[in-house]
């Protein structure tokens, strides 16, 4: 398979068997500028290992602006500035829930701690958001959601795309947050308030596990 890194035990799911093939043989015909870079497609996966996975985020798409995505949902390069809009958004309801104030937009430290930050269509050509969505990347998030609730997790699901690949979380003793997605068109009507960092730090801290250092 061309243009998969190294995914660890991902690999074993059967999108890599049944989708990926057409997938990257779609997009090696594509010759648009497509985002984020190759080597970067996967690094959500990459960064967090499914037996390191504690918290899934879902986001929807990367960001369609050369230079913004790498890789992983809602998350920037370093560089980037000013934040895309829904970023600030998340960072304005972190610092009202926890307090905590971040200015880099590298949302790398929480991958790092266990919270998987995945959007369900992996590509999007320069300039045009969504570009990618009819060609199959969502049976990938599916089976993700499979294999993590095979153990408590945490869901964060900010909007109704998000939110209807609940169906795909097995049950169990899970942690399950909805509210509107932090985009400027959704934010004020349920996603500022809704206090996702502390209701995932309270349940890990139940769980026994340690609590994500959102500040990281």
């Amino acid at each position: 398979m061309t243009g998969l890194p190294d995914i660890g035990a991902w690999r074993d799911l059967e999108f890599f068997r049944s989708d990926w093939p057409r997938i990257d043989a779609a997009l090696a015909a594509d010759d648009r500028q497509i985002l984020p870079p190759a080597a970067q497609r996967f690094a959500a996966l990459d960064l967090t290992p499914p037996e390191s996975t504690r918290v899934v985020i879902l986001g929807q798409d990367p960001y369609p602006t050369p230079g913004h995505a790498h890789g992983l949902a809602f998350s920037v390069e370093p560089d980037v500035a000013p934040l895309p809009r829904s970023l600030r958004n998340i960072y304005k309801e972190l610092q009202a829930d926890l307090g905590v104030t971040r200015d880099s937009g590298d949302l790398r430290g929480w991958a790092r701690q266990g919270v998987l930050l995945l959007n369900t269509v992996l590509s999007v050509p320069a300039g045009e958001a969504h570009g990618h969505k009819g060609l199959g990347w969502q049976a990938l998030a599916h089976q993700v959601l499979e294999r993590t609730s095979e153990k408590p997790t945490a869901y964060i699901l900010w909007g109704k795309p998000a939110q209807a690949l609940a169906k795909h979380i097995r049950p169990g003793d899970h942690l399950i947050v909805k509210s509107a997605h932090p985009s400027p068109l959704s934010a004020s009507r349920g996603f500022f308030g809704s206090h996702p960092f502390s209701a995932v730090n309270s349940w890990l801290k139940n769980q026994g596990e340690p609590e994500i250092d959102w500040a990281k």
